[in-house]
């Protein structure tokens, strides 16, 4: 089997199907369709798809190697040139799992886990009720209203949910302004009533959810190390499940700074990439769950050696998925298989009309888990509306 041509997608989400010269198609996807880098993305899967025409799509080690080492920017090349490869690498998976007539985590070794517990991610943007009425994303900052949040996503069967208490900034703004101004940020110093409206939104989290629901703080990297220390420590009472990303991950070593002085447990993953992102993370184990993105750091053939070795150091894996059906449908496949499987992301842009209409098929957790699709391959397609009002560029 040879590859003869790739798509390249440029839609609601970065989207790559691999052409062979046996009518097999596959899918990947390049996990950069938030942010401002997607354009990057788009032209970077251009370019890597140049070099894989005429490759047989079953030798994913080889072609993972070739992206890597013969690009001159693949080895330490950065999150566009791993979101490329793990496009492609995706697609040739889902390829070799059709061919097979298997789903691709019965090629990774089967299950270790039969259903999946999931989590509702960033309930600062609002949940069901609050994203049905618009069908966008909104942005809470009353307390009241993450008690309100909470209360939804529990009635939809999580056990589970995922916050920034930081995200929001004390005084409503424009929701695009705060993204643009990011004046939302808070570093240095954290003053009192900075501190108090963070945790009386997580105090309202954990008033609605009760005993039992397990809390992720999540920070998006907006603090450094000394404030995000001083927030993990006001948050000790309420019971975290785990602290995600408290500063930029890019020096290991704050990481160990803020365990040294808060005990919430730690995470990161989402702009760390390849084995040699996480290396050190594991030999200092200041991480207690790594949050890989599959379509970001490698594609499957990457996080799943990223799985192993963290499995090595005790440390727990939930992979991270904010992007498009492919990017759930993929990353499915892989925690149906670690042994170190903690939780799965259900970001709640997963609710929005355009999640649901990109795929061929919709899936969803079921009272807060997730069952695997059992169809050959990643089990996900995109959809022929989605690829008809993409921009598209073809390359044999």
């Amino acid at each position: 089997m040879k590859i003869t041509s790739v798509e390249c997608y440029l839609g609601n989400f970065i989207t790559v199907k691999v052409n062979t010269d046996e009518g097999i198609s596959g899918f990947g996807e390049a996990g950069l369709a938030y942010g401002n880098c997607w354009e990057a993305a788009f032209g970077q899967c251009q370019d890597f798809a140049k070099l894989v025409i005429g490759m047989d799509p079953f030798n994913t080690e080889e072609i993972w190697e070739h992206l890597h080492r013969h690009t001159f920017w693949g080895m330490g090349g950065g999150v566009v040139i791993t979101s490329a490869m793990a496009a492609i690498d995706t697609a040739c998976w889902d390829i070799k799992g059709k061919a097979l007539g298997l789903p691709v985590y019965k090629l990774l070794g089967g299950k270790t886990n039969k259903k999946l517990r999931a989590y509702a991610s960033q309930l600062q943007f609002g949940w069901r009720k609050i994203i049905q009425a618009k069908d966008s994303l909104d942005l809470l900052y009353d307390p009241k209203d993450y008690y309100d949040v909470v209360k939804d996503a529990v009635a939809d069967g999580y056990d589970a949910v995922k916050i920034d208490p930081v995200f929001a900034p004390l005084k409503p703004k424009p929701f695009g302004e705060v993204f643009s101004t990011q004046g939302n940020q808070i570093r240095g110093c954290y003053r009192e009533h900075d501190l108090k409206c963070s945790v009386e939104r997580i105090a309202a989290a954990r008033e609605a959810g009760g005993d039992d629901l397990d809390i992720i703080v999540e920070i998006h990297s907006l603090l450094d190390a000394n404030t995000a220390a001083i927030l993990g420590k006001a948050l000790e009472p309420y019971r975290i499940m785990y602290y995600e990303e408290p500063t930029m991950p890019c020096n290991p070593g704050v990481f160990k700074h803020i365990k040294e002085r808060c005990s919430l447990p730690l995470a990161t993953g989402e702009r760390s990439y390849t084995r040699w992102g996480f290396r050190q993370f594991f030999e200092d184990r200041t991480l207690d769950v790594i949050q890989p993105d599959l379509c970001n750091t490698g594609g499957i053939t990457e996080t799943k050696k990223i799985c192993d070795m963290a499995q090595v150091y005790d440390v727990g894996v939930q992979i991270h998925v904010c992007g498009g059906p492919i990017a759930t449908a993929a990353a499915l496949q892989v925690e149906a298989t670690i042994p170190n499987f903690v939780i799965h992301e259900e970001h709640n842009a997963n609710l929005l009309t355009k999640f649901k209409n990109a795929g061929k098929y919709f899936y969803e957790p079921k009272d807060g888990f997730y069952e695997v699709p059992e169809l050959p391959g990643i089990g996900q397609e995109m959809s022929e509306e989605e690829m008809a009002t993409a921009r598209k560029v073809v390359i044999k």
